[in-house]
């Protein structure tokens, strides 16, 4: 699939993700819970070579089968989860943050005889330094697995069941079987995310998901990514034997390919884009193509939109989910989808400060984009994880600069600024200042040339009472908007015609 969706097709996309709203969703698996601890490292240990982390925020994240309810809640679908956790902090942890994210945890049990899977994360400076996993990977008891299977028959009828197999114990053999069955009965779909080296043990599902390493294991062989040819002869005796409709194999940047039992294949290329982390990018394909299929898409459709929502994932530190309306932008793949509006924003930047990344921040007018605009941002951007920018509106501009400007509108300006790779957030502000721009982004480093005594920068007190700081960068000398206009106006000539030409 291309960056930019046609309008035809944009247009089914985007109907088939309002579709997803209000589906029934089931998600059986594994929960863990993943813990970030954020720090600064600024020495060496004396007791050992290794590196001393000022802890900071600690961070606490859905994984697993956990992660894949949360993601399909974001869709707006009903998310039901099953799996089991221990009679411990951890387990606490999931069941409040299931609740925060708005997942029915019915199925949830608690078993006093397993640990809940946790894994802690270090990072100093946005780098993992560090894993520690607390964890039993011992198949579930069976009473517990009948509990589980009961719970979740008790509620609704599922659209759709999600199998999130992390090999820990959850999805037992007895425990596969019976949500499969549970599934067979009401006639919905079951989507797989395998971790058995025996494919065929997932009889009676629809479609497995496995990554290109799950399936060459499977295979007994290592398989190339570019050579799709031999993927899809791969996965096809696996399709033969568990009685598949399909098997769809993600290949990280290479995209995704479906294999189908009709002997159909299809291929979408991965969307460009930088890969920040790719953890949790698995979950966010099997929750979105699920919950596509369960609101009437078709596996092409359902794969573009999974394609594009773990394109999103990636780009972010950390497993997140992606929202609607971020998937709806993305498919128009325009320079526009980096336009947010202060609210958007707002959120954007809640987010991106508790992954621990650094927002930097400039503002101005940015009419008649010039060589000492770009230089100014990627100076910025260097500055911080990721850059936002803040314009001023049409009318912000007539006031501060008057009549005859913007030479560009506003709109335009914003698409422009955006097109830029050093330019991660582009909002609009109508006041004559950005104070409250600042006030809901909170920044950690606001940004103005050099031309500016710190003192003088707008919105100083603000970043700096939430324990931020001011940094003054250089300029590209004799260049500003206003000296261009005033140059063109100077040298503009109304040149004359020399003959006439038969087009008059």
């Amino acid at each position: 699939m291309s960056g930019v969706a046609g309008a035809d097709e944009r247009s089914h996309l985007l109907d088939l993700i309002d579709r997803c709203a209000g589906r029934e969703v089931w998600i059986v698996g594994d929960l863990m819970l993943d813990e970030y601890v954020q720090g600064a490292v600024e020495r060496v240990s004396p007791e050992a070579p290794v590196p001393v982390v000022r802890a900071g925020a600690v961070q606490y994240r859905l994984g697993g089968a956990a992660n894949v309810a949360r993601q399909v809640a974001a869709l707006g679908a009903r998310a039901v989860l099953g799996g089991a956790v221990g009679e411990d902090e951890a387990g606490d942890r999931i069941i409040e943050e299931c609740r925060r994210a708005g997942i029915d945890t019915c199925g949830v049990v608690r078993d006093a005889s397993r640990r809940t899977t946790r894994k802690l994360r270090v990072l100093g400076q946005q780098q993992q330094l560090v894993r520690l996993d607390w964890e039993d990977a011992h198949s579930c008891d069976v009473a517990v697995a009948r509990a589980l299977c009961e719970r979740m028959a008790s509620g609704s009828r599922p659209d759709v069941v999600i199998l999130s197999d992390y090999a820990k114990g959850v999805l037992s053999d007895a425990c596969l079987a019976e949500v499969i069955r549970m599934a067979s009965v009401e006639r919905c779909r079951v989507i797989v995310d395998p971790k058995r080296k025996d494919l065929a043990a997932y009889r009676g599902a629809s479609l497995l998901t496995p990554n290109l390493a799950e399936l060459s294991q499977a295979a007994g062989r290592r398989l190339d990514p570019r050579d799709l040819e031999s993927i899809g002869a791969a996965a096809r005796p696996f399709i033969e034997a568990a009685e598949l409709e399909g098997i769809l194999v993600t290949l990280s940047e290479h995209g995704m390919l479906f294999v189908g039992a009709d002997g159909a294949e299809n291929h979408i290329p991965a969307v460009p884009r930088a890969i920040a982390d790719v953890t949790g990018a698995g979950d966010t394909v099997d929750a979105v193509l699920a919950t596509a299929l369960a609101a009437g898409g078709s596996i092409e459709q359902a794969m573009k939109l999974a394609n594009t929502a773990a394109g999103l994932a990636v780009a972010e530190v950390g497993s997140v989910a992606i929202d609607p309306r971020q998937i709806a932008v993305a498919l128009a793949g325009a320079p526009g989808a980096k336009v947010f509006t202060l609210e958007e924003l707002s959120a954007r930047a809640a987010e991106w400060r508790r992954l621990g990344r650094r927002i930097a921040f400039t503002n101005g007018c940015f009419d008649l984009l010039h060589v000492g605009h770009i230089a100014l941002l990627q100076e910025a951007a260097k500055l911080g994880d990721v850059l936002v920018l803040a314009i001023n509106s049409d009318a912000s501009v007539r006031r501060l600069k008057g009549a005859g400007r913007p030479i560009i509108p506003a709109t335009e300006r914003a698409t422009l600024l955006a097109a830029l790779g050093c330019v991660d957030a582009v909002t609009i502000f109508d006041e004559d200042t950005p104070h409250e721009t600042l006030r809901k982004i909170r920044p950690h480093v606001l940004v103005k040339g050099q031309d500016y005594d710190v003192a003088d920068v707008v919105g100083r007190e603000l970043v700096e009472a939430d324990g931020g700081r001011v940094e003054l960068v250089p300029l590209v000398d004799s260049r500003s908007t206003s000296a261009i206009v005033e140059q063109i106006r100077r040298s503009s000539i109304v040149a004359e015609p020399t003959s006439h030409s038969a087009a008059g």
